[in-house]
C-alpha cells in the first residue's frame, strides 16, 4: 500500500525534473548586467542562443577570441566588483561559450542582491600546478543568486589520480568546484556541475540557503566527489535535483541543523549521509528531514556514520519518509564503527549519541541481504528509533532480507520487511 501511495508523487518528481525552467521569484528590483567579455574575458565556442542572449551580449559584436587557453579570472573578478558595488539586483553574466577560469574568490559584502547568470560553460584548470583546495569560492556574501542553466566543468579526470589520501597521510586536498563560506539568504538553481575534482558544492557556516533544480554529475568511481557537503550550516533547503557522484550525494557533517531535502534523485554514489562525526569537540547534527527521494544503485541509502573511538556528540531529530530504494547495498544503516580504511579496532566505542530517528515508508530493493543495519555504540546506545512501514526486498543468494540491530532501543509500526530487530 505504501508503494502505491507514493507512485504519483515519485512520477511527479520525474516529470518535474524533465521540464526544468529558468525562473527567479525576486520582483521589484531592476536587473543590471555586467558582461565578463567587456572586462577582458575570452569565451570559447559559438553563440547559438539567439535573441535571448543578444539582448545582453553578442559575442561576435564584442569580437570574442576563442583560444581555449585564456584564464579569465581577472575579468570575472572585475565584473564581480562592479556587480557587488551597485545598488539593486546586479548580475555577472557568463554568456554562451566556454570559459577557462582559474582559482578565484568572490568576496562580499555587497550593496544589494548580487548574482551570477551562468549560461555558458566554465571550465577548471587541468594543470596540477594550478590546483588549490578550492576552485570557485564565494565568501561573506548575503543575497547571492546563481542560476542560468549553464555548466561548471571541474575536469576532474585531470586530478583524480592525485587523490592518494588512503595511502598518503600528506596528500594534497583537491579543489571543490564551488565553495560557499559565510554565505546567507541565497539561492542556487538551474545549474549543472560536471566532474568535480573534489566536492561539487561545499558549504561552511552558511544560513538560509535554497538549492534546487541542480544536476551534480561525476563517475561512480571518482574519489571524494560529494554532491553537496554541509558543515556548520543551518536552514538549508535542497529540492528537485539530480545527484550522481562517486561519494555521498549529500553529506551533513558537524554542527549542521534544520535541513530539508525533498525530491532528490541520488545515485550512483554513497547515498545521503550524516557524518562522519566524532573527531571534533561535541559535534551535533539535528533536525534533518529527507522526504520523497529516490536512491538508486548506491553503496548506502540513508546513513549515519561516526568514528570509534570518538569525542562526545549528538545526532537527533531525524526523519526519513517516502524514500524509494533501488538496488542499494546498505539501504538503512547506522555505522558507529565507521572504518573506511581497515584495519580498525572493532572494540572501540563511539561517544556520539543517536536519538529520535524515524524511518517511515522506506521501500524498494536491497542489493545485499542485510537491508536494515543499525550498528550502534555500546557506550552511547541509540534510542527512540522508529521503523514505520519498511518494505525492502532482497532477491540474491541466501534467502530473504534480514535486519540487524546492536545497542538500539525503539519500536516498529506497520509492515516490516525484513522483520524488524528492535
Amino acid at each position: 500500500m505504501a508503494s502505491n501511495a507514493f507512485l504519483p508523487e515519485f512520477t511527479g518528481l520525474l516529470i518535474f525534473l524533465g521540464f526544468l525552467c529558468i525562473c527567479d521569484a525576486s520582483k521589484g528590483i531592476s536587473d543590471r548586467f555586467y558582461d565578463v567579455q567587456r572586462y577582458g574575458a575570452a569565451p570559447d565556442g559559438n553563440d547559438d542562443e539567439g535573441v535571448a542572449l543578444n539582448k545582453f551580449y553578442d559575442v561576435r559584436k564584442y569580437g570574442a577570441v576563442s583560444d581555449g587557453k585564456t584564464d579569465n579570472s581577472q575579468a570575472f573578478l572585475r565584473a564581480w566588483t562592479k556587480a557587488c558595488n551597485c545598488n539593486g539586483k546586479c548580475w555577472v553574466v557568463v554568456p554562451i561559450g566556454t570559459y577557462k577560469l582559474g582559482p578565484v574568490v568572490f568576496v562580499g559584502r555587497c550593496k544589494g542582491v548580487t548574482g551570477f547568470l551562468i549560461q555558458g560553460v566554465v571550465v577548471a584548470p587541468t594543470d596540477p600546478a594550478e590546483f588549490t583546495d578550492k576552485w570557485i569560492t564565494f565568501r561573506y556574501v548575503d543575497q547571492l543568486l546563481i542560476r542560468g542553466g549553464g555548466t561548471l566543468d571541474g575536469q576532474g579526470a585531470s586530478a583524480w589520480p592525485f587523490n592518494d589520501c588512503k595511502t598518503n597521510p600528506h596528500c594534497r586536498q583537491l579543489p571543490a568546484t564551488m565553495t560557499f563560506d559565510f554565505v546567507t539568504n541565497s539561492r542556487i538553481h538551474h545549474l549543472r556541475s560536471l566532474n568535480s575534482k573534489n566536492a561539487h558544492m561545499n558549504f561552511y557556516s552558511c544560513t538560509n540557503i535554497t538549492i534546487n533544480q541542480v544536476r551534480l554529475i561525476a563517475p561512480a568511481d571518482s574519489p571524494n566527489t560529494d554532491g553537496i557537503r554541509l558543515g556548520a550550516s543551518s536552514n538549508i533547503n535542497i529540492s528537485r535535483s539530480i545527484i550522481a557522484t562517486g561519494d555521498d550525494c549529500i553529506s551533513m557533517i558537524e554542527n549542521t541543523n534544520n535541513v530539508l531535502i525533498t525530491y532528490v534523485s541520488c545515485g550512483p554514489g554513497h547515498g545521503i549521509s550524516i557524518g562522519s562525526l566524532g573527531k571534533g569537540l561535541y559535534e551535533q547534527v539535528h533536525d534533518i528531514q529527507v522526504l520523497s527521494c529516490n536512491i538508486s544503485g548506491t553503496q548506502n541509502g540513508l546513513r549515519v556514520k561516526t568514528w570509534a573511538p570518538s569525542l562526545f556528540g549528538m545526532v537527533s531529530n531525524l526523519t526519513f519518509r517516502n524514500i524509494f530504494i533501488n538496488q542499494v547495498q546498505n539501504p538503512i544503516v547506522f555505522d558507529q564503527n565507521y572504518c573506511p580504511d581497515p584495519p580498525c579496532d572493532e572494540k572501540a566505542q563511539s561517544q556520539i549519541k543517536i536519538s529520535n530517528v524515524t524511518f517511515k515508508t522506506i521501500y524498494g530493493t536491497s542489493s545485499s541481504k542485510t537491508a536494515v543495519n543499525l550498528k550502534c555504540s555500546g557506550a552511547q546506545p541509540c534510542d527512540k528509533v522508529t521503523l514505520d512501514n519498511i518494505n525492502l526486498k532482497y532477491k540474491g543468494p541466501g534467502g530473504a532480507a534480514v535486519s540487524y540491530c546492536r545497542n538500539v532501543e525503539g519500536k516498529s509500526v506497520g509492515r516490516q520487511m525484513p522483520p524488524d530487530c528492535l
